[in-house]
């Protein structure tokens, strides 16, 4: 009998991609409390949940003032959106960007390990140094390293362009909470988007990109 019942089931489970995303969107918004955000937030946090799976996520995550607008904005105007991360470029749907906007991950550039060596700091944060010509008015995605958004807060402190937005979303035990903390508290007059605590990561990253990128499905 329950063999059978796994069978069934197993048979009728959605094939539909579409079909699936509603779905799953449909029950995000009815188990997760999304309530605190405006209707655009909680578009992009919809997507953001999906990518991790845990709708508990909704109560980390912050919007800054203007961050939805000031984004999406930016990709009209297409501003180049720079990652802290290959996963997260490669989790970037270029279909929906609106001016095929550049997506742009340094970390691989062979200067990249001296630059690490000179400023005694990571690869991830050193990647960040070949950004400053084309920072002002980008869209900043950091999904991986603590220390990427670190740097990122001492370049705009030392004076470097402001981006147009900061995805601030890096996962990790040692720095990511840290981090964030730091943004949140200080975002140097840069709308921004983050996740409280240790969670976060390139799928969440890419899937805020994602969201602001284009509205719907």
């Amino acid at each position: 009998m329950v063999k059978r019942t796994v069978l069934s089931e197993q048979a009728a489970y959605l094939r539909d991609g579409t079909a699936i995303y509603e779905r799953s969107f449909a029950i995000i918004r009815a188990e997760a409390d999304l309530s605190r955000f405006s209707a655009e937030e909680a578009d992009v946090a919809v997507r953001m949940i999906h990518a991790c799976g845990a709708v508990e996520a909704a109560q980390h995550i912050v919007f800054g003032p203007d961050l939805v607008a000031a984004a999406r904005g930016a990709l009209a105007a297409g501003a180049p959106i720079f990652c802290d991360a290959e996963m997260v470029a490669h989790g970037v749907t270029r279909a929906r960007l609106p001016a095929r906007n550049d997506v742009i991950c340094t970390l691989n550039d062979p200067r990249v390990p001296d630059l690490a060596k000179t400023l005694g700091t990571t690869r991830s944060a050193a990647a960040l140094d070949l950004w400053r010509d084309r920072l002002a008015g980008a869209l900043v995605a950091i999904g991986n390293a603590p220390t990427a958004l670190f740097r990122l807060l001492e370049l705009l402190d030392a004076g470097a362009p402001k981006p147009a937005a900061i995805l601030g979303i890096p996962v990790g035990f040692v720095g990511a909470a840290e981090s964030k903390d730091a943004l949140a508290a200080d975002p140097r007059g840069v709308p921004f988007l983050i996740v409280r605590g240790r969670i976060g990561g390139s799928a969440m990253t890419a899937a805020a990109i994602n969201a602001l990128a284009r509205a719907g499905l």
